[in-house]
């Protein structure tokens, strides 16, 4: 006997049966992919979230207690500060820091600097505010530069470090070079009727070189720089008869 071959109604249904098993099978693939997938979110979440975060602080609490705790500065029992947050200063007996974009000035809520390339004309001339304040003013470096000689009684053709007329990436940088410090020197000693001599070693004092020797640029932390000018001046009242 010869095998009888199917008809074309059986290959016809053995064909529909197949097809109607193909959801299944993907939707079956699918939740495979799914599942670990979704824990492997959890897990990591878990992990990099939570538990990271919370050994890591656990370790650097007990070892380094006032870094953990944001590097305050205190004076006399107060706040005033912290050594990696920069702040304003616009009293002429106190070192000024650079230029901030963050916010109306060193704000640590609003990070951030110019994002203005250096071949942007707003930031080598700035730009007028819009009437009715609608628009804010900026100043470019050229009013920048020109402020900081005016402040610092500078002849036009001194030349400004650049950190002076510059915000930097976050708007909250605590330090500003040793030369724009140098240049700020005559100022401080004159409004607090010190000699420059003195001044410009409290400044020698806070200047701290490259990290680990070769990272970076000589630094002055403003902070640090302006309280111990007040501690200065605080230790002449109190020998002064």
């Amino acid at each position: 006997m010869t095998a009888q071959s199917p008809s074309a109604a059986d290959e016809f249904q053995s064909a529909t049966d197949c097809s109607s098993f193909e959801p299944i099978h993907a939707i079956a693939g699918l939740r495979e992919q799914i599942r670990p997938a979704l824990v492997g979110l959890v897990m990591l979440t878990l992990l990099t979230g939570i538990v990271f975060p919370l050994a890591t602080a656990a370790m650097a609490i007990p070892l380094f207690p006032r870094q953990a705790g944001g590097s305050r500065v205190t004076r006399d029992g107060v706040i005033v500060g912290a050594d990696f947050i920069g702040q304003a200063f616009s009293n002429p007996a106190y070192f000024h820091p650079r230029p901030s974009a963050a916010g109306d000035g060193y704000d640590a809520t609003a990070s951030g600097g110019t994002n203005l390339g250096p071949a942007n004309p707003k930031l080598r001339n700035g730009e007028k505010a819009s009437p009715g304040g609608a628009k804010k003013g900026f100043a470019g470096v050229r009013q920048l530069a020109d402020a900081y000689r005016l402040t610092n009684r500078l002849a036009p053709s001194v030349a400004v470090p650049i950190d002076a007329v510059t915000r930097s990436g976050s708007g909250l940088d605590p330090h500003i070079s040793p030369a724009n410090a140098a240049l700020q020197v005559p100022r401080v000693a004159r409004e607090r009727h010190l000699t420059e001599e003195a001044v410009q070693h409290v400044v020698d004092e806070h200047t701290q070189g490259p990290q680990l020797g070769f990272l970076g640029q000589p630094r002055v932390n403003v902070l640090a720089l302006n309280l111990a000018l007040d501690r200065l001046a605080a230790r002449r009242s109190s020998s002064s008869p």
